[in-house]
Parts: structure tokens; C-alpha cells; sequence
């Protein structure tokens, strides 16, 4: 889940015509605010404050790239390092001293957001009823390569967040919004063809300015769901990163959100490799990842030219 918001952000930014090298930074943002909500307030309103930190990071890229002309590369690449170091300090004010708190994690939070099974596939109740659970039983049956499939897709529909499920709506969300709607059309203007969109009224300025802050809120989800779903505190280094895999996943997926979610679905595959095969794996496809990024850059860039 982290992989394809951080995709998304980083479709929402090139939407505007705004190249975010920041996603990893924003993620890191949006792990420790997002902890941090968790640990005072919840782990749903840790969720808003988690969308607030990366859209914070996403305010500085565009004051950065817009209001100053400054390099978008440049200005990504200076967000992460701010964001690496701005949350360390903000960890040694806030969580140094509290109960196994530290400069480098937060206190655990206490409660943590339930989780379900997918009603009549996996065998999730509606409210107080119980429902089949078709791909167990087609699990049971043994048959050759459905009763494969069947135990692998029950997996992944069994132990679900609410808050992926939540996320999902999102691609739809996105794709709806960027492509059926005139706000996504003004959106996707300013970044195609901005001089013709403020010939016809468009104030490009303030588009881009939103477009970040939407990004800049998709990576800071995404940063919230590995510090308050996948653990339950922040930690440094947490995002490891998931941020620059987002950018492939985004070029990979061809800048469309049902592409986003495909890259997504591969390179999760990749981690939970990781899992099974060790680091040496995941370097491997890490590497693929970066040449995949820079490669998808390098041709974006000069179609701009």
C-alpha cells in the first residue's frame, strides 16, 4: 500500500507538470507525524496528521519550484534531506524521554485500527452474520492450479486494514477526478499545455500549487500506513526507499492510476520476496527499480524539450 500512494503522489505531481524527486521525503514526513497523531490522538486521526506532514512537504516543494524557479530535481532532492533530518530533531524534542521513545523511534501507539475478511470470498461476516468463504473452499478442493490460486488471492483478501480498504478507493478517486471531472481537466491542462490553459482563464499557479499539496498528501498517507498499519510507531529509515520505488511504479504503470496500481502489485511482489529470499533479492530489484526511474526520466524530459 505504501508503494502505490506513493505512486500516486507522484502521479498527481506529474499531472501538473511538476517532477516530485521529494516523494521519499514527504513519506518520511508523513511516518512521524503520522506516529505521532497515533500516539496522542488514535492511529485514524494519526491518518489525518500523517496526510497534514506530507502535504507540509509538498507546500515546500512548490514554494521551492514555483514561487522560486528553483530546480524541481534539486528541490526534491534537498525536501529529502531536509525531511530526514527536520523529523530526527522533532524526535529528539518530542520523543526523547517518553517510554521506549527515542531520537530514532516513537512511543508504540495502544490501539491499533481492526482489521477484516472479505465477505463471501474469504469469509468475512456482514454484521452479525456470517458469509462463505468460496476461495477457502475452492482451497480445500485441491484441484491443480485453482486451489493455488484460489489459497494465494484468499491470502491477500483475508487480515485486511479498513484502511486499505479505504485506500483502494483512492485509484478510482484519482482517475475519476483527473479524467471526469473540470477541476482534473484544469489539473491536467496546466501541466500538458499551461500557456494555452491561462489563455482560456486557468490560474496555473495556484492548480500546481493544489496538485502538490494533493501529492505531497498521497506520500505522507502512504508514509502514515508503514508507521501506524505495518508497525505501530515510527522508526528511522522506515520508508527504505519506498518513495523513489513509487516514482517507478508511476512510470511503469505509464502515468495512468490503474498502472499505478499493476506496478504497485509487482513491485509489493518484490517485498514480499524480500521476506522469503533475504536482502540480497531486494537489492537486486531495487537496482532494476532505479535504472527503470531514471531511464522513464530521461524520457519524459526530453519529450519536454
Amino acid at each position: 500500500m505504501p508503494i502505490l500512494l506513493a505512486g500516486l503522489a507522484g502521479l498527481w505531481a506529474e499531472r501538473v507538470g511538476i517532477l516530485n524527486i521529494g516523494i521519499e521525503g514527504m513519506m518520511i514526513l508523513g511516518t512521524w507525524f503520522g506516529a505521532f497523531g497515533a500516539w496522542k490522538y488514535g492511529p485514524w486521526i494519526g491518518f489525518l496528521f500523517a496526510i497534514f506532514g506530507g502535504a507540509l512537504g509538498g507546500l515546500i516543494h512548490a514554494v521551492a519550484t514555483i514561487r522560486f524557479n528553483i530546480d524541481q530535481v534539486i528541490s526534491g532532492v534537498v525536501m529529502n534531506l531536509l525531511a530526514f533530518f527536520g523529523v530526527r530533531y522533532l524526535s529528539e524534542l518530542v520523543f526523547v524521554g517518553q517510554p521506549q521513545g527515542g531520537i530514532s523511534q516513537s512511543p508504540p501507539q495502544s490501539s491499533a485500527i481492526p482489521k477484516v475478511d472479505v465477505p463471501f470470498l474469504a469469509g468475512g461476516p456482514v454484521g452479525s452474520s456470517s458469509t462463505p468463504d468460496a476461495l477457502g473452499w475452492l482451497e480445500e478442493r485441491g484441484w491443480f492450479l485453482i486451489a493455488d490460486l484460489a489459497g494465494m488471492t484468499r491470502g491477500l483478501m483475508s487480515g485486511l486494514s479498513l484502511a486499505s480498504l479505504i485506500a483502494l478507493l483512492l485509484i478510482p478517486l484519482s482517475a475519476w477526478v483527473l479524467w471526469r471531472t473540470s477541476f482534473g481537466l484544469r489539473l491536467r491542462s496546466s501541466g500538458e499545455a499551461p500557456e494555452a490553459a491561462e489563455s482560456l482563464g486557468v490560474n496555473v499557479i495556484r492548480v500546481r500549487y493544489i496538485g502538490l499539496l494533493i501529492s505531497g498528501g498521497f506520500a505522507g498517507l502512504g508514509g502514515g500506513f508503514l508507521s501506524i498499519i505495518s508497525s505501530s510507531y515510527y522508526r528511522q529509515g522506515q520508508t527504505a526507499g519506498r518513495g523513489f520505488i513509487g516514482l517507478a511504479t508511476m512510470i511503469f504503470g505509464n502515468w495512468r492510476p490503474s498502472g499505478v496500481l499493476g506496478g504497485a502489485a509487482v513491485f509489493g511482489y518484490s517485498e514480499g520476496i524480500k521476506l522469503v529470499a533475504g536482502g540480497s533479492i531486494t537489492g537486486l530489484f531495487l537496482f532494476i527499480f532505479f535504472v527503470s526511474a531514471i531511464v522513464g526520466l530521461i524520457s519524459l524530459l526530453r519529450r519536454q524539450m
